[in-house]
């Protein structure tokens, strides 16, 4: 059954299925409400319902507690209809910047590369179709044989008419559905489902201001499309890579990154392990992400700073980055949440947001 929902204060109204989520219906007609994790972990879509019922879904209790439930909050990512509603969400509007509809797409899997040490880059050739994003977004890749999905960002560049294919870097967890999936079942040759794009953690090309890439493991994945989105577009100002990861076995696209900056003398690339081992051949930074950035500078005031990967990784940067003075304007983040921390709870700030 479907049911008409109103978002406020735009007036909106969209149609959602009785078992769609509000938050696929809101962004499949090109409403963008806040976002993330799209999982019921990080508290991103927290709404207020002002009128109708709904079922609050797999919100995790630590996102939405019980007295916001009382109070009719909910989180658009896991609630979904049980008569018309009226919402009112906190709906940005940035000037400058167009997002696309989420479309459900079917591909191919064209090439499963071993990179690094649990991790895997996957490249899908979309049949019959083109997916349009913006640098920083993600898919949901559908998990066969289950109703879930996983969230991963999106490491190709944009391009102008649309990709025809995609790369994604998938690291593997322990117990964990999606990398499961993909590290005993997926094959080259393989068909898949996804729906993209979502996310608000986005390449902004409209400042000149030098700018902070800061990057945990498959973090990269983002900031790679980002950067390599910004040097196809000419973008002239300072830009610095700070990636980090536990030894030389976990590192990858080094190669990719050295070439850049062979070729761009705007581009530094600052690659860190935390965990050097004895046979690592190694002359570059020791340490953790947030550490190596505090050696290097130690006012970020006129940055603009983008931050992806493990929560623990990304607070630790805003530390640093609010110690030297820049502030949540300028600083835009994506945390890297797994199923464990939706259960047992994690940061309330956004996966994917400016904080």
């Amino acid at each position: 059954m479907k049911y008409k929902v109103r978002i406020e204060p735009i007036g909106v109204e969209v149609s959602c299925d009785g078992n769609q989520t509000i938050l696929d219906a809101c962004l499949r007609n090109g409403v963008w409400v806040p976002h993330a994790c799209t999982h019921g972990t990080c508290a991103t879509c927290k709404s207020r319902i002002i009128e109708g019922e709904v079922d609050f879904g797999l919100a995790s209790n630590f996102a939405l507690m019980d007295f916001e439930r009382e109070e009719g909050y909910v989180l658009l990512c896991t609630a979904k209809p049980r008569t018309n509603l009226v919402i009112e969400a906190d709906v940005e509007v940035e000037e400058g910047i167009e997002f696309y509809p989420v479309k459900d797409f079917t591909g191919k899997v064209v090439e499963i590369l071993d990179c690094a040490r649990d991790t895997r880059k996957i490249q899908i050739e979309i049949e019959n179709d083109k997916i349009f994003y913006l640098a920083g977004q993600y898919i949901q890749l559908y998990i066969p044989g289950t109703e879930q999905n996983r969230a991963y960002s999106i490491a190709s560049r944009p391009l102008k008419d649309g990709n025809s294919t995609i790369e994604l870097h998938i690291k593997r967890v322990p117990g964990g559905l999606g990398s499961g999936y993909v590290f005993e079942e997926l094959k080259e040759g393989d068909k898949v489902r996804f729906a993209g794009p979502f996310g608000r953690f986005i390449f902004r090309k409209n400042f000149d201001n030098p700018i902070l890439f800061l990057a945990g493991g498959t973090g990269l994945a983002p900031i790679k499309a980002m950067i390599l989105d910004a040097i196809s577009n000419g973008l002239k100002q300072e830009m610095y890579l700070f990636h980090g990861v536990r030894s030389t076995r976990d590192l990858y696209d080094k190669d990719v990154f050295e070439e850049i900056e062979r070729e761009n003398p705007n581009f530094h690339y600052i690659p860190a392990l935390s965990e050097k081992l004895p046979e690592d051949e190694w002359d570059g930074e020791l340490g953790f992400v947030h550490e190596v950035l505090e050696r290097k500078f130690q006012k970020f005031s006129g940055f603009k700073a983008y931050i992806s990967g493990p929560p623990p990784m990304v607070d630790a940067c805003i530390k640093v980055l609010m110690r030297g003075r820049l502030f949540a304007e300028d600083i835009y983040t994506e945390k890297f949440f797994t199923e464990k921390d939706r259960i047992e709870g994690g940061s309330k700030v956004g996966i994917i947001s400016r904080i």
